[in-house]
């Protein structure tokens, strides 16, 4: 639920919610999220500039939006969750308003904060180090805590060798498998599971080029050429936003920690479907 001011809004969940606010009034907003602690903050001026904890700000053309996330549990009281020890290390999975993981061995005491796809997890040794694993996420961990990654994904193999399906979750369904030897990614190769239609050729370019995917099936003949150097053209985004008009994507840019910009593009799509031309778009 959220709170405006006193005064209850409504529900917030995976759907857009729009309420014109001014940042001069400096109204307190409250997100109430069952289970977990309330996110409160003034949406004025500074916020603008700089969000608190667990919310993600992103500024569009229209306005601008908030997201929250890894809002830690409101019950703060110590959950064991599996405890091993692996060689002469030992791991302890535990919550404390948030899930996370030590480890302890020769090194020291490490501590790793994880995302709550993770509380589920088992231990397995990978390499000179570890993996945690869950059936959705996994946390490659050095001996000595070093967190190599922490991503989604299914984890096939452990051992000296690590091989994991990582899903990108775009339009055509690209996964990538990466496989990793003593902490080092030694492979990665993206694997598509949809066909696009000519209808999400602007879409699949752009998702493309993101992931390190082959663009030139969504190119025209005179772009071809280009290819190799639209990544450095678009920039370095995060993520592609759809629009309500299938020619124009946003591309979502990373201004600061938890602070985000959207830049949007049109196409121009040939009858085939193709992309001829690509150009960025007055925010």
């Amino acid at each position: 639920m959220l709170s405006v001011g006193g005064l209850m809004l409504g529900h917030v969940d995976g759907h857009e919610r729009t309420a014109e606010l001014d940042p001069a009034d400096s109204l307190l907003l409250e997100f109430f999220t069952p289970g977990h602690r309330t996110v409160r903050f003034f949406f004025d001026e500074a916020f603008l500039l700089d969000p608190p904890a667990h919310v993600d700000l992103y500024y569009t053309r229209s306005g601008v939006a908030l997201a929250l996330s890894g809002v830690p549990e409101e019950d703060g009281s110590l959950k064991l969750i599996r405890q091993e020890r692996i060689g002469g290390t030992l791991l302890t999975l535990y919550k404390q308003g948030s899930l996370q993981l030590s480890l302890e061995n020769e090194t020291g005491f490490h501590l790793v904060d994880l995302p709550p796809s993770l509380e589920g997890a088992g231990f397995a040794a990978a390499g000179d180090g570890f993996v945690v694993f869950s059936d959705v996420a996994f946390c490659l961990l050095g001996h000595d805590g070093t967190v190599v990654t922490i991503s989604e994904g299914t984890v096939s193999e452990t051992g000296v060798r690590v091989t994991a399906e990582v899903p990108f979750h775009d339009s055509l369904r690209h996964t990538a498998l990466c496989t990793y030897e003593n902490g080092k990614l030694t492979d990665c190769r993206i694997r598509t599971g949809m066909t696009p239609t000519a209808a999400t050729y602007a879409l699949a370019l752009f998702e493309c080029a993101l992931i390190g995917a082959d663009p030139t099936p969504y190119l025209h003949e005179n772009l071809l050429a280009k290819a190799g150097a639209l990544r450095e053209f678009l920039g370095d985004y995060t993520s592609v936003v759809l629009t309500q008009t299938p020619e124009e994507v946003g591309l979502v840019y990373a201004r600061k920690p938890h602070v985000y910009e959207v830049r949007y593009f049109r196409v121009t799509l040939e009858e085939n479907g193709k992309i001829s031309n690509i150009l960025p778009l007055e925010s």
